[in-house]
């Protein structure tokens, strides 16, 4: 499917010789990469994925510098043959971040019947999910409640897909509700690559049939804006610098950090506000704003007994070695090590790994496994891969965005986390103790493509948190956190509730989760109650045609702990998106189905009817 796709929404075959020049050498290098690909030994093609059903793997050095870091996102051109030499381009939605929050938002603009462009940073639509390479984190009740139709359609064609592949052995095909990678942080740990692949299949007859146009590898750079509306957002082209700008009536933001919030003037909060702004007991006394929570590069591993896989010593290995977090409260020592803060009881915790000892419980080697090896016929073709996002690669020293700085000290700041994780490779390689009381792995080897890249680092770091809106309602600790809930209600903990919304669009459960922070504050984890998204949170104070359809919707940095999970961030940009094209049906302006009592229930009528859960109904407990 991937290259029939990829052929579709590119064009290759199409009038090549008529693409500009700049944008010529993007649209042969993959071409003549996925053509390399396809020739690959089916013994080559094993150590990529079993399922390499989307993008090939490339040779990314010429893409790198455009990016400005050494672990730079693919990007590539992605109009038809037909759009390309276009510097402009108009639709009825544009969504502006092609991550978890912008693919749902454009399913159910589509659905409505609206003509959308979805805009995308990095070659990989899904975000969290692909791209950043997170298998999903969700509620205990997922199989059963408290998601969109459209998100457990997502959550079932994994499955399938997984369960199609002709090298699972006959005992795994016959598992109901298999977990394909078994990995106990998640029900549903799965390889990045089958999760573009079926996002990629969800969004394929939308494009097919013209609703929808991608703009992949392009960034926004500048907004127009008249009054208190959006009128156009100009895209860059990470490579080349090819500008496009995009009118649309109705603008969506679901970048990973909000992006477009300060090119477009949007009042915003970034960081952590103050314990007297915000009334909730996890803040902090004054506000911060480069207060923003830690940012990880994810890599896979594989471990191949009695083979010798040790990767050149990074030049700054010794920094990272050797560093021992400055936390309040304290972190237990070094950051390469077993013992670690417990993210609730902040005392030291210990948290073991042995990639030989896989039946150890608990072993971070199966933590976020995403492959195992015992669901194929063939193990060792098939190794299996762990996915590591622990707290040994959190990177806190610095924030992403805030004032003062640039788009060159974030692409420093990232470049940073992913040489902390090159740094922890070399540790489990060489210097991490193990059960036995020797010291290093040699056999563990980065997983060349499961992750999309020959380095077996995933294309995009892993972002906790976004800039916010100033929003018409802000979600707080109060509304959501069982204790402060009981205290308010006087309600025992096996009936007490989050505070209910009338406007509510969705709902979602997951503890405040909080990881360390750019100001040296540990751990913030506090038990909350399954919740609604609403509406309110969705819309700016002023600018009248934004919604937020992503992690910058109008929460606390405390809130934002549970709203940022994979489950929660489609749901909002799903209802973002079936608010845009109800607002576009009814010409109403997205402030008016809010103030109105009726017009709300008119569109939560919507909602219900596409698939949403707007209350739980499930038999709720606090997290």
């Amino acid at each position: 499917m991937g290259f029939a796709f990829f052929n579709t929404v590119i064009g290759i075959g199409k009038g090549i010789s008529k693409f500009p020049k700049n944008e010529l050498f993007f649209v042969t290098n993959f071409y003549k990469t996925e053509q390399r690909s396809i020739r690959m030994s089916q013994a080559s093609r094993s150590q990529l994925s079993p399922f390499d059903v989307s993008l090939p793997v490339m040779d990314r050095r010429a893409f790198l510098a455009a990016m400005g870091w050494g672990g730079g996102w693919l990007a590539a051109p992605d109009l038809g043959a037909s759009e390309r030499r276009k510097t402009s381009m108009s639709a009825t939605v544009l969504i502006v971040g092609g991550g978890v929050g912008g693919v749902a938002a454009a399913l159910a603009a589509c659905r409505a019947g609206q003509r959308v462009v979805l805009s995308e940073e990095t070659l990989w639509i899904g975000g969290q999910l692909t791209s950043q390479a997170v298998p999903p984190d969700e509620h205990p009740w997922i199989e059963e409640a408290g998601c969109t139709r459209s998100y457990r359609q997502f959550r079932d064609e994994v499955r399938l897909g997984f369960l199609r592949h002709s090298s699972l052995n006959a005992a795994s095909k016959s598992v109901a509700r298999i977990n394909p990678g078994g990995g106990w942080v998640s029900r549903l740990c799965h390889e990045p690559r089958l999760a573009l692949a079926v996002l990629e299949s969800m969004l394929a007859p939308h494009i097919a049939n013209g609703r929808l146009t991608l703009l992949l590898g392009h960034r926004p750079v500048a907004a127009s804006v008249q009054g208190d509306r959006i009128e156009s957002v100009t895209f860059e082209a990470v490579t080349g610098g090819r500008r496009r700008v995009v009118s649309a009536s109705w603008v969506l933001e679901a970048t990973e950090l909000g992006d477009l919030l300060p090119l477009a003037g949007v009042e915003h909060v970034t960081g952590a506000e103050s314990r007297s702004e915000t009334d909730e007991p996890s803040a902090p006394e004054k506000a911060d704003p480069l207060d923003q929570q830690a940012i990880t590069w994810c890599f896979g591993l594989e471990h191949h007994a009695g083979q010798n896989h040790v990767t050149q010593r990074p030049d700054d290995y010794a920094r990272w070695r050797d560093y021992a977090p400055k936390m309040t409260p304290p972190w237990p020592g070094r950051l390469f090590a077993w013992e670690h803060s417990h993210p609730i009881t902040l005392q030291p915790r210990t948290l073991p790994f042995d990639p030989v000892g896989e039946g150890a419980f608990p072993n971070l080697w199966t933590y976020r496994r995403i492959r195992d090896a015992s669901r194929f016929q063939d193990p060792k073709k098939f190794p299996s891969v762990c996915l590591v996002n622990w707290p040994q690669n959190d990177h806190w020293l610095a924030p992403l965005v805030g004032p003062g700085v640039t788009l060159e000290q974030r692409r420093q700041r990232e470049a940073e986390a992913k040489a902390l994780s090159r740094s922890l490779i070399y540790w489990l390689q060489t210097d991490a103790p193990r059960p036995d009381g020797g010291t290093g792995w040699p056999g563990l080897k980065p997983s060349a493509g499961v992750l999309g890249t020959p380095d077996g680092f995933a294309l995009a770091p892993y972002i906790r948190e976004s800039r916010r809106i100033r929003a018409k309602f802000t979600v707080t600790e109060r509304h959501i956190s069982t204790d402060l809930r009981k205290a308010e209600t006087g309600a025992a903990a096996e009936t007490v509730r989050a505070t209910p919304f009338r406007d509510s669009v969705g709902v979602g459960a997951y503890r405040i989760d909080l990881h360390p922070s750019t100001s040296g504050r540990n751990y913030v984890d506090v038990s909350s109650l399954p919740f609604q998204i609403p509406l309110g949170a969705l819309l700016p104070r002023r600018v009248e045609n934004l919604i937020a359809a992503g992690k910058c919707l109008g929460v606390t940095h405390i809130a934002n702990g549970c709203y940022r999970l994979h489950p929660v961030e489609w749901n909002i940009g799903e209802a973002a998106g079936a608010l845009a094209a109800f607002c576009v049906d009814r010409q109403l302006t997205p402030a008016a189905v809010h103030a109105k009592a009726d017009l709300t229930a008119e569109f939560q009528k919507r909602l219900r009817e596409e698939g949403f859960e707007l209350e739980w109904k499930a038999a709720i407990r606090p997290l």
